[in-house]
């Protein structure tokens, strides 16, 4: 079965170098077999080995091909709601719970680069902007409420006059930076995971995709040339799910984002457009998001499509995106254009759960996959191994199915994206 190569992005061409795994060819056994070679699958492979598991994963493509390879690098503190919403939601206790676990995540993945000596242009903050008034107010009683209620000390507020200070980009009404949050290069990090997961004992397969599974004293899992048996089964699949599995795939929706890369740019426009070389975002519901590399192109994120097909023109397509933010960046060449698919929720919180005492899953990260990802395979480590406590706070948000199923739920995201698109541009 051939595998497919990483998309043509600036991550896969600044890609640290990497083996390449076998395709799975015949029968083989162990505890775990994992469905999916980005974030959630290698996390939970490193996470089972120190606990003992033998574990076998595998892979349709290439480790880190989907949305773990290609997606805007940042590690944001929280969940991908606010607080407030989430107290609302869950009541009070809940929602701490999930903000201590927000923070486990990031902490996890500033642990495994430290611990297995992943080079992957680790850096610091996050700039959050205010793209409409109304929206300065929510960020400043949103910074004031994790300052007071959470003890949260590593977020401030930012005027609009500072933040034009920060940064030349245009139509913002002030911001709020996170200390704690942190950015890297997505792709270098996933093949950082592979290589612990491997040094650790797992056992990595490429170009094998599960073409079905069958539980019974064990998961039969089935490849076109070849079949795991495993005590447990965790899908990893995320946009990736498909038909796979039925009873799960109805929760998340599969879209599509876009990146661009410029070319590298002088030192003096790098700082212009981000002076403290922090990750930023906006706070539009169709998000842009962007960062510096470390040769100083601007990697900026921006842009949605909700079918399989991609734009013709990427570049062209996100470039209308970063204009609006930095006109003075229209004579400037867009070196690399590209696109990956994640999954999103009804409520933006990831779905956890399990489908029966042998089979597990995590997905649906709606754009905070970094962290939220990383900590999911922690966690699925946990509760394979027994303890179930801190996977449930996770398991236990209420998650609902796209109206429709998989089969109609694509007309009525749209309907829907469209409308908040609309207020997006009306203010």
């Amino acid at each position: 079965m051939q595998n497919q190569a990483h998309v043509d992005s600036w991550y896969a061409a600044t890609a640290a170098p990497a083996p390449d795994f076998p395709a799975l060819e015949g029968n083989a056994s162990a505890d775990v077999c994992i469905i999916g070679g980005g974030y959630t699958g290698l996390s939970t492979a490193i996470h089972l080995r120190k606990r003992g598991y033998s574990v076998i994963l595998l892979e349709a493509n290439k480790i880190g091909w989907g949305a773990s390879g290609r997606n805007g690098g940042h590690v944001g503190t929280g969940q991908r709601v606010s607080q407030q919403q989430l107290e609302k939601s869950v009541g009070h206790e809940h929602a701490k719970a999930l903000w201590q676990l927000g923070l486990e995540a990031v902490t996890t993945v500033c642990e495994l680069i430290d611990q297995h000596g992943i080079d992957c242009e680790l850096k610091t903050g996050n700039l959050h902007l205010a793209s409409k008034a109304g929206d300065a107010g929510e960020l400043r009683e949103e910074v004031e409420h994790l300052n007071t209620v959470y003890n949260y000390d590593q977020v401030r507020y930012v005027e609009q006059d500072e933040v034009a200070t920060m940064t030349s980009g245009r139509g913002f009404h002030g911001g709020a930076l996170d200390s704690g949050a942190y950015h890297l290069h997505p792709l270098n990090y996933a093949l950082g995971l592979a290589r612990a997961a491997v040094e650790l004992g797992a056992t990595l397969h490429e170009g094998s995709r599960v073409t079905s599974y069958r539980e019974g004293t064990r998961v039969n899992v089935n490849t076109g040339r070849g079949t795991i048996r495993a005590r447990f089964l965790v899908l990893a699949c995320n946009g990736y799910l498909e038909k796979l599995e039925s009873r799960t795939a109805g929760r998340i929706m599969p879209i599509n984002n876009y990146m661009l890369a410029t070319e590298p740019l002088p030192e003096t426009l790098a700082r212009q457009l981000i002076r403290d070389d922090t990750s930023m975002s906006d706070s539009l519901f169709v998000i842009n998001y962007w960062k510096l590399s470390a040769d100083n192109r601007l990697l900026f994120g921006g842009g949605e499509s909700y079918s399989r097909r991609f734009p013709a023109d990427i570049p062209g397509f996100v470039r209308k995106y970063m204009l609006r933010i930095y006109p003075e960046l229209a004579e400037t060449r867009i070196d690399y254009g590209w696109g990956g698919t994640l999954a999103i929720t009804m409520n933006r919180m990831p779905d956890f759960g399990r489908l029966s005492p042998q089979v597990f899953y995590a997905h649906g990260y709606s754009g905070h996959g970094v962290p939220t990802a990383t900590l999911a395979g922690k966690l699925l480590a946990e509760v394979i191994s027994g303890s179930a406590e801190r996977f449930d706070v996770m398991a236990t948000v209420p998650s609902h199915r796209f109206p429709g199923g998989t089969l109609l739920r694509w007309p009525g995201l749209v309907a829907g994206m469209l409308f908040y698109s609309l207020r997006d541009r009306l203010g």
